[in-house]
């Protein structure tokens, strides 16, 4: 399964990169391609490509904050969720993810 995602939180700071990084590890570990971008105070990193979002079975968008280019996502299945879920419960929210994309094959 190919993962995008978003992780923004209300400072920026912290719960941006912790959310991105819990994320990757826990979709890594269960056998998926998965991409995180984040949106902070220094602004837009790691990028997700359009081709990265065309591919992509699934979004989540852990996020506390409005998002720049939500638009990008427009017709895609999509999981919201704070950044604390995303934090407190990555593999949860991972298998989530694979549940949802099970459910439209």
């Amino acid at each position: 399964m190919k993962i995008v995602g978003v992780a923004a939180c209300t400072v920026g700071i912290a719960h941006t990169y912790i959310a991105q990084e819990k994320l990757e590890n826990a979709g890594k570990k269960a056998g998926h391609e998965i991409h995180i971008e984040t949106q902070g105070t220094i602004g837009i990193e790691n990028e997700l490509s359009q081709q990265q979002i065309a591919e992509a079975d699934i979004v989540i968008l852990a996020t506390d904050v409005k998002i720049a280019g939500r638009e990008r996502f427009d017709g895609k299945r999509i999981i919201q969720v704070t950044t604390e879920i995303a934090v407190k419960s990555p593999n949860k929210l991972i298998e989530k993810a694979a549940e949802v994309v099970s459910q439209k094959k």
